[in-house]
């Protein structure tokens, strides 16, 4: 072998390695110390969700802007629904996405709507095909209080090459969710009060829960500064209401499928579970049909 062939040889082994020591170091939760170390990494794609007034003033370097209502869209009458496939591919497409991308989303964490909001759009990129998507732990309020770097240049990527392959197995509709009672374990998302039924939107028929449900609110699955608990922790709490048989079929809903993919997320990607769904319509969805069961002032 020539010195040239040499040279390139060692070229090529250096970017594979450090091609499998970025994909080894994945977690589907990522600290800001590790987006910042692979701000520069071609395979990353930043996905930032916040309105697009607020990403111009300051974001993360290397960053996109896809707002978090087009990933999760008023349709039917339902609020956080899926677009239709052809906008999701659009969306996909647009973002940069490849078939060898990790994605990594971005929003804020200051409230809990805001922190699921970069689970649902998880979801919703786990449901187009995407398996090696991530949030990030505490959001971009905690990479600003951390000093981490900010930009206002705005990148334009060039289209993606990943083609959307829909995994119909993390989805559940009304009907799915009714022929499930009995059989799946329904994870009913919201805080207690609404659970139990003696609060709820005004856009939801009826209080209470679905039939059979049991009570894990996505409230709990955050300390007081947005990040994650502990694995331990989460895992605790999914023990303790669900057990823990990581084959058995779980379905997680809220009000709308946005509180919802908080444990979706923590179940599937963080613990391990293997077979959970979220309901996309959810209690808006089931409460405005009077034939399907709802339990009101009742834990069970």
């Amino acid at each position: 072998m020539n010195k040239a062939k040499k040279i390139v040889c060692s070229v090529l082994l250096v970017l594979v390695s450090a091609a499998l020591s970025f994909a080894s170091e994945f977690s589907p939760v990522v600290s800001t110390d590790w987006l910042e170390k692979n701000l520069n990494n071609t395979n990353l794609i930043i996905i930032d969700i916040r309105k697009s007034e607020v990403f111009k003033e300051n974001h993360i370097p290397n960053s996109i802007n896809v707002i978090y209502n087009a990933w999760a869209i008023e349709k039917a009458g339902r609020k956080n629904e899926l677009p239709e496939e052809d906008d999701l591919q659009d969306l996909i497409t647009g973002a940069g996405i490849n078939n060898n991308s990790i994605i990594v989303i971005v929003g804020i964490s200051e409230n809990l709507t805001e922190l699921v909001n970069m689970t649902r759009v998880a979801w919703s990129l786990n449901y187009a095909g995407l398996e090696k998507v991530a949030v990030l732990d505490g959001g971009f309020t905690k990479w600003v209080k951390e000093g981490k770097p900010l930009t206002t240049e705005l990148k334009k990527p060039e289209a993606g090459n990943f083609k959307i392959k829909l995994n119909k197995g993390i989805y559940a509709d009304k009907n799915y969710v009714k022929n499930s009672i009995g059989r799946a374990t329904i994870v009913d998302s919201r805080m207690p009060d609404f659970f139990f039924g003696v609060s709820k939107l005004d856009f939801v028929a009826r209080a209470g829960h679905i039939e059979s449900a049991v009570n894990l609110p996505s409230g709990w699955i955050f300390t007081k500064d947005g990040t994650y608990k502990s694995v331990e922790d989460l895992s605790a709490m999914a023990n303790g209401v669900i057990g823990n048989d990581k084959e058995k079929e779980i379905i997680t809903y809220c009000d709308t499928g946005r509180l919802a993919s908080g444990w979706w997320f923590v179940l599937s990607k963080v613990l391990g579970y293997k077979n959970v769904k979220m309901y996309d319509g959810s209690a808006e969805d089931w409460a405005k049909d009077s034939s399907m069961p709802m339990i009101k002032y009742s834990w069970k």
